[in-house]
């Protein structure tokens, strides 16, 4: 099967160690999402202002909120949606669905959803935050970081 082979959309799945809920929290709540994401990724309304270094602050709404199964945002002009299932045997099974993603960015959002992917796991089953927090070592200038 080709790598990441739709146009427009990204696919990825990650395993968890810790259970579904915890997992969900990290990514349905501003905290959650502080540990490993952005520097503030903060809900008001249904819409969480993202702080990510090298980048301006923006806004993604949530679509869909479905505890501890499903949740949906906007990010970066997509629609991202995690589905989460228990794996049997008190871990996670989480899949990452990105849907119409701007083709001229792809391939930077298929590698940025690896890196909030493998960082969000070191917090959630580790309690390790992975990112470097400084504002002279980003993405933009050639570090892997979220």
């Amino acid at each position: 099967m080709p790598f990441q082979p739709h146009p427009g959309s990204i696919r990825w799945r990650m395993h968890f160690h810790s259970p579904r809920d915890d997992v969900y929290r990290a990514l349905a709540t501003g905290e959650g999402r502080a540990r490993f994401w952005a520097e503030s990724a903060k809900e008001r309304d249904g819409v969480i202002e993202f702080r990510i270094l090298g980048y301006p602050p923006f806004e993604g709404r949530i679509l869909e909120r479905d505890p501890p199964r499903r949740f949906a945002l906007e990010y970066f002009g997509s629609r991202t949606e995690f589905t989460l299932e228990e794996d049997g045997v008190g871990g996670t099974d989480l899949t990452l669905h990105a849907e119409g993603v701007d083709e001229p960015a792809r391939w930077e959002m298929v590698a940025g959803w690896v890196s909030v992917l493998m960082a969000m796991k070191a917090a959630v089953d580790f309690n390790v935050d992975l990112r470097n927090h400084d504002e002279r070592r980003t993405w933009q200038d050639g570090y892997a970081d979220n």
